[in-house]
């Protein structure tokens, strides 16, 4: 099943199936997140609408928390030169730094000039998780989506630690649905890849991960509690911008599209700011 968030005429979010290329309402009250906690047991609309009739939300809008990790793909730490690391390196996205599909990448030449991209596997927590082992973390899985990690290189760089250049707004685009959990059996073997322009900047697959995602939820469900709605980036393969010779960067009027399989793409513009 395929979920997805888009806005309303009013400014609120509403939450819709999708089916055969179309968007079917829930008739419900709430968010993902309150569909989440509610269950999938929701009538929908019969009137449906194309994705070109609707302003995609980001798959998940107001999450307690985003996880993300670094250095989770060998080739991605190989061409960075950075160590592999032996546990999850784990930093943090604020959700301001959430926008959904076809939504606009932003930022201010005055803030940075060294913009990233990075293809991203997206999990969303299904329930409340703590100290869970690893041969029980999918049962705490609602769904997947693709994200986009976008970085600001000189900032991230810069201050010696990451969640500034990560989390500034419009940094984390989600989309364009959630695929729940019982559709993608096996989230260690997807097909992933970035494109810029067109052009093919990453191509991997999931299971060039150095940690799995049970393995990921098992590791932060020990530290810290897991709520519905939580969303954990899984790292990014080799490809990004900033470790190409040249660099390349995000600029105004640039396309990215992030592609998983089972999952679709989620597209963003580019747009460089006074």
């Amino acid at each position: 099943m395929k979920i997805s968030q888009y806005y309303a005429a009013d400014g609120s979010t509403k939450v819709a199936l999708v089916r055969e290329g179309k968007l079917y309402p829930l008739l419900f009250e709430g968010d993902m997140i309150d569909l989440i906690k509610r269950g999938l047991d929701i009538v929908h609309d019969n009137q449906g609408y194309l994705p070109s009739e609707v302003s995609f939300a980001p798959a998940v809008s107001k999450p307690s928390k985003i996880i993300a990790l670094g250095l989770n793909y060998k080739d991605h730490a190989d061409e960075s030169k950075g160590a592999v690391p032996e546990n999850p390196l784990v930093f943090a996205k604020f959700p301001n730094s959430l926008i959904g599909h076809m939504g606009t990448i932003t930022w201010s030449p005055r803030i940075t000039r060294k913009v990233d991209y990075e293809a991203e596997l997206a999990v969303v927590i299904g329930r409340e998780t703590k100290n869970c082992p690893p041969d029980k973390a999918l049962d705490s899985v609602f769904g997947y989506t693709c994200a986009n990690d976008v970085s600001a290189r000189d900032l991230q760089f810069g201050d010696g630690q990451w969640v500034r250049g990560k989390s500034l707004d419009t940094f984390c685009p989600l989309g364009p649905w959630i695929v729940t959990a019982d559709e993608l059996p096996d989230p260690n073997n997807l097909k992933i890849s970035c494109r810029l322009n067109g052009q093919t900047m990453q191509e991997s697959n999931t299971s060039n991960m150095i940690f799995g995602v049970t393995d990921i939820i098992s590791f932060l469900s020990r530290h810290f509690t897991l709520y519905p709605g939580d969303v954990i980036l899984t790292g990014t393969p080799s490809g990004v911008g900033a470790f190409r010779k040249p660099s390349i960067y995000l600029r105004d009027g640039d396309e990215v599209n992030i592609e998983i399989q089972g999952i679709g793409t989620l597209s963003n513009f580019c747009e460089e700011t006074g």
